[in-house]
């Protein structure tokens, strides 16, 4: 019977294991994706219509902080998990979807205050350096959503009780992903906002 269960941890640890490894190439190589994207903003910045004064808006400072916020309830969510304190991982989780959400809110009001300052996206009032902060942006946001998707699963996984101190590969796999997504845009903030 010992030998049985020794086995058994032993197929989780590897399978564990080998989808983390999996998660990191595919995070390395959407991470990829968007160096290549700055890469092309860093070259473009030499076009002569290339607009110098370009400032960020508030609302992406306030999302910046919000997704730090949520990537700390969902590191906490993981641990209460581990500690088996299901009461606390399902607020902790629940407060990092509200906030997530919030972080696309403030993504749109942002986008908002660019066109409120008279810089466009598309047509033919827009400019080559709001259309690449548009495009990174939207990128992000479409890997967001994906987190979003990931977070609910994560979420629905839990309420069905899926999740225990030893059974937390689910959870972690989420976490993992959504510290991606809060590294991610705290890179092409800074990026922005100091480039």
């Amino acid at each position: 019977m010992e030998k049985i269960k020794m086995s058994l941890q032993e197929h989780y640890d590897r399978n564990a294991r080998s989808k983390k490894m999996l998660l990191w190439f595919a995070m390395i190589s959407m991470f990829m994706m968007f160096a290549g994207l700055t890469s092309a903003y860093v070259v473009s910045t030499s076009r002569p219509d290339w607009v110098k004064d370009f400032v960020l808006p508030q609302a992406f400072i306030i999302s910046t902080i919000i997704i730090i916020l949520s990537s700390g309830t969902f590191h906490f969510a993981v641990k209460a998990i581990q500690n088996n304190n299901r009461q606390a991982a399902s607020g902790l989780l629940l407060a990092t979807l509200g906030l997530g959400a919030a972080f696309v809110v403030a993504q749109f009001y942002g986008f908002g205050e660019i066109v409120r300052s008279g810089y466009f996206f598309t047509g033919p009032e827009s400019t080559i350096t709001t259309t690449f902060v548009y495009v990174v942006t939207i990128v992000h946001l479409v890997h967001l959503i994906a987190g979003l998707i990931v977070l609910l699963v994560v979420i629905y996984n839990h309420f069905k009780q899926k999740y225990t101190s030893s059974q937390t590969l689910g959870i972690e796999l989420g976490a993992m992903f959504w510290h991606f997504l809060d590294i991610l845009w705290v890179y092409l903030f800074l990026f922005f906002y100091f480039y």
